[in-house]
Parts: C-alpha cells; structure tokens; sequence
C-alpha cells in the first residue's frame, strides 16, 4: 500500500519537473515590465532577464534608481520613473510601454514595488503609514495591472504579483498583511477571469529577505519612533518592558533575513519563462517549510505557535 502510494507521488513530482522544465519560445523577442526596480527584487530580476536576452522594461521611483540600472545592463534595457501611487504617472508609464512594444503586446507584467510600514503593533500604527502602504503594496498593484492589461492580453502573457508569505499567514506588520492579503485576493480572482485569455497569473510568496525594506538600523529606526510618538495610554498599557522585548524580537528577526535574492528571482523568472508557470510560488527556506506549512494548521493551533514566545503587556486584564 505504502509503496504504491510512494510510487504516485513520485510520478507526480517526476511528471511537474518535466512540464516545468519545458521553456518558452522566442524569448529575445518578449518584453518585461517590472516596477520597483531601484533595489531589491525588481533591480536584481532586471539584471536576470537582461543577461538572458529578454527586453527589459524597468520602472524605478528616482532617476538616481534607473541610471545605476542602466549602467549594470545591456543597451536593451530602458527605464522609466513611476510612482505607482500616483494615477498620472502611472498612465504615462503605460503609454511608454505601449509605444514600445507596439502589435506584439507586453509578455510579462512583475508588480514588485513595495514598501513596508514601521513594523509594530497596530495600536502603534499611524494612519498615514497605514494608507501609504495600501496606497504603493495593493492599490499600486492594481491600478498598473488595470493600465498594463490590454497590452498583456494581446500577447497571452504573464502577470507575476509579489505577495507575501504574509499574505498567507498573517503574523506581524498588520497593515503590511492587509496589503498582501489583497494581492493574494486580486491574483485570485483576475486569474480566473482571465483564463480564457490565455493570460496567466502568478503569486511569488517570498519569506524574509534581505533588501532595503529589511535594512536593520533603517527598520529599527521607524520601530523606535513609532514607540516614542504613542499615545501615552497606550505606552501604560503595553509598558516599556513590552517594547523593550518586541524590539529585540524585530531586531532578531532582521538579522536573520536571508541574502540569497535569487530564490525569489528565480521564481520569478520561471513563472515569465516557463510554458508551464505555478500558480504560486513560496520563495526562501522559512516560507516553504514554517510559514506556508503553519498557515494549514487549525487556527488556534497556529496562533499558540505563533505568540507563544511573545511578551506579556503591562496592563493585562
């Protein structure tokens, strides 16, 4: 029985490896957009995709971003400066893509820009961050999808969607995973309005990594100054022994991001080169086997695991 069992599953695996090696065609002749290209994810993908001859177009927030992109690259890259924030500027990034790309449709479209707000407690939380993150992580993602979509629909191409772990198992960073969540609900249902299309959607749902959201002194910085700018009722209520403890609990879990960018890279690229991409792809070691894993267990389960090592506030009913 067991070793019958065995048997499908590795035929299952054998048969995914083979579909999933299969490449497609023309690549040299496809043109990727990828917004947030500055740093992290977006600048090294760019750099991936240029080296494998693919027609890069980076989106970067500062002409500082884009002009060192530039000089890492091939003469087929171009950049242009988008704040997926704004509404203006993302119509006339579209319209730059459309003019390059022209009859041929845009093959890849990789919503990468983001940012993180100060990673505290939700009390602590000032509402302009809040709204700031859900401005540039979700409403970003879709107003440039929205804009980019006829061009991706002509070609029959990919939309790659950076979510998060978080948007899966909801564990820290409040607003961060309300934004995540909604990527992960957007990928969801445009996939399945846009099959028939031939257009297809991934989710790239990477653990802790080591970029500019993730600088240690930087992160920590906006942690303490969350702290100090709370109300005063709610500094009685958790204590400073609390945010003491909370702030080495963040400090640990900074320290310990993995450098390795390219496990999320790579997902990304197979998900615009493959002819056979995954729906979702979990990207870092802690992902797949803690995060992803802990997000199916019973809720109550998940949630000892989760808090058990937390700290106990000041003024606890």
């Amino acid at each position: 029985m067991w070793l019958y069992l065995a048997a499908l599953v590795g035929l299952y695996y054998l048969v995914r490896w083979y579909r999933e090696r299969q490449v497609v065609s023309h690549l040299r002749d496809k043109y990727i957009f990828i917004t947030g290209c500055d740093s992290g994810f977006g600048n090294l993908l760019a750099r991936q995709l240029d080296m494998r001859g693919l027609r890069v177009l980076a989106a970067c927030l500062t002409e500082k971003g884009a002009e060192e992109l530039r000089a890492q690259t091939s003469d087929r890259l171009e950049t242009v400066i988008l704040d997926v924030t704004k509404t203006e500027s993302i119509s006339a990034a579209a319209q730059w893509v459309k003019e390059r790309v022209g009859d041929r449709g845009l093959w890849g479209l990789v919503n990468n820009a983001g940012i993180i707000a100060p990673v505290t407690y939700c009390e602590w939380q000032k509402i302009e961050d809040s709204v700031n993150t859900l401005k540039v992580n979700l409403i970003g993602v879709i107003q440039v999808t929205l804009s980019m979509l006829p061009l991706v629909r002509r070609a029959r191409g990919r939309i790659v969607n950076v979510s998060s772990f978080l948007g899966r198992l909801a564990s820290t960073a409040g607003i961060y995973c309300c934004s995540k969540y909604g990527v992960e609900a957007f990928s969801d249902i445009l996939r399945r309005e846009l099959r028939h299309f031939g257009v297809k959607i991934s989710i790239i749902e990477p653990g802790y990594f080591k970029t500019g959201m993730t600088e240690v002194k930087k992160s920590l910085g906006k942690v303490k100054q969350a702290w100090e700018e709370a109300p005063v009722h709610i500094k009685e209520s958790y204590g400073q022994q609390f945010f003491d403890a909370f702030y080495d609990g963040v400090k640990q879990g900074l320290l310990g991001c993995s450098t390795n960018l390219n496990h999320v890279t790579d997902c990304m690229e197979h998900a615009l080169t493959s002819v056979h991409p995954r729906t979702r792809y979990s990207a870092g070691w802690d992902a797949q086997f803690y995060f992803i894993p802990l997000s199916y267990l019973p809720t109550s389960l998940a949630d000892y695991i989760l808090t058990r090592s937390w700290p106990k506030p000041a003024q606890v009913a």
